[in-house]
């Protein structure tokens, strides 16, 4: 257990360098869950400016929690928080139907829900089983696989430029570095090949004259974070529910995360290792309700820079949190981030996704394939694929039921556990023929 805690031996260079390197892979992931959401309810510049800095800022707070153990909280292993694509849908909903304080409000008690419930939960293990949770870690990266292309592409699917030769040059051109570099490069190159892909693929974008620094000159220099920056919470039944089931989604999600990095890290998790990381994650919702940006939880993303780095350490991940941190409290710092081009950003996540794919694959070769294991691996990689490439087939179903059954990691992840309990842990068990 203590080799993957301990701060490793490398110097502080290299391990700010690897912390960079987690940084930028999430980074994108981190800023697009605002623009995503601000741009929907019609935030101002003003407002925008706020909430990218305290979600970037937040998720150093919330990765700090999680990957320091304490009694109560931090599971200590190598990962990234960050408010989960599973979110955006619900809050968007709430955001535009009843106002910014109940979506606040719902966050705030989700994430209560999600400490209340992290000691059950986490004596449920035996339900997520090397099935379910490398079913879900499978479908995590082949589902997130579309992101990646669409970002190739340039970021925006309805663009007139989308998919031009230059995007597409720059995202495979990106992936390719990184590919070669895991291929002939050794020691610490291959370490932070991502990190060199996405520096490579930018370079080569500016001297292409495709990047526009006008969002660093537009940029405050400073920006402290504040409670209830939009408003008080308000609270609502239906708002609460939705952002609940969410959260019980990102539960599970999280769980598959958390075993995929113990399987690459080769540490043995207890119950108590899991109720400390689902308590670190309620915790940070409840903060970034307050502090009014996301609910977060663990990145699938970083499963992916884990395994290629196989970089096990937690002092990189200390080194990214608190230059999260920092570039939340600098804006005009963090805006430099935003001038990587999407399709620099797709062509490492084409690398990344499949790279959290393959552990997923690696995780159900260890499982026993019997027709139990393989109904219930078949069925939820298939469903969950299925409604995300069709989200449009649930569309004359309530607004939100389409929100729940046009989400692939939803959709899977429950079918998974659910036919896992009922294949594995019901007399249905028996009709099944081994």
């Amino acid at each position: 257990m203590e080799n993957v805690s301990v701060p490793g031996k490398k110097s502080p260079v290299r391990n700010a360098i690897l912390g960079f390197q987690h940084l930028l892979a999430m980074y994108s992931g981190d800023i697009l869950v605002p623009l995503l959401i601000g741009g929907a309810l019609g935030f101002n510049a003003a407002q925008m400016t706020y909430l990218v800095s305290m979600d970037i800022f937040m998720c150093g707070v919330a990765t700090l929690l999680q990957i320091r153990r304490t009694q109560i909280t931090g599971i200590g292993l190598p990962v990234v928080l960050g408010c989960a694509v599973e979110y955006v849908a619900p809050l968007q909903s709430i955001g535009k139907n009843f106002g910014l304080g109940y979506m606040y409000g719902g966050i705030i008690v989700a994430g209560l829900f999600i400490i209340l419930i992290a000691k059950p939960f986490a004596h449920m293990r035996k339900y997520f089983p090397l099935v379910v949770t490398g079913s879900l870690i499978t479908l995590i990266g082949f589902t997130l696989m579309p992101v990646a292309f669409q970002n190739i592409g340039g970021g925006d699917a309805t663009a007139k430029a989308f998919g031009n030769p230059t995007h597409l040059f720059l995202g495979f051109f990106t992936a390719l570095v990184i590919i070669v570099l895991n291929i002939w490069a050794k020691g610490f190159l291959k370490q932070i090949s991502i990190l060199i892909g996405i520096l490579v693929g930018s370079i080569v974008a500016i001297l292409m004259g495709t990047v526009d620094f006008a969002a660093v000159g537009q940029a405050h220099w400073a920006q402290l974070p504040q409670f209830f920056y939009f408003g008080v919470p308000k609270f609502e039944w239906s708002s609460i529910a939705t952002l609940i089931l969410a959260a019980f989604t990102c539960m599970i999600e999280s769980t598959g995360v958390y075993f995929a990095l113990s399987d690459i890290t080769g540490r043995k998790l207890e119950d108590r290792d899991l109720e400390h990381g689902y308590r670190s994650e309620g915790i940070a919702a409840i903060l970034g309700g307050v502090f009014n940006t996301f609910p977060y939880s663990t990145f699938s993303q970083n499963v992916g820079i884990v395994q290629l780095s196989g970089i096990k350490k937690l002092t990189p991940i200390y080194y990214s949190a608190f230059m999260l941190m920092i570039l939340g409290l600098i804006p005009k710092f963090g805006a430099i981030a935003t001038l990587i081009p999407a399709s620099v950003l797709g062509g490492a996540m084409l690398v990344m996704f499949g790279m959290v794919g393959a552990q997923g694959i690696k995780m159900l070769s260890q499982v026993k394939l019997n027709n139990k294991n393989l109904l219930i691996i078949a069925v939820s990689i298939g469903l969950g694929l299925g409604v995300t490439t069709q989200p449009n087939l649930f569309q004359y179903l309530p607004a939100t039921v389409q929100v729940i059954m046009s989400n692939g990691m939803v959709v899977g992840s429950f079918t998974a556990v659910i036919l896992n309990i009922l294949l594995n842990h019901t007399a249905l068990s028996k009709k099944v023929e081994e």
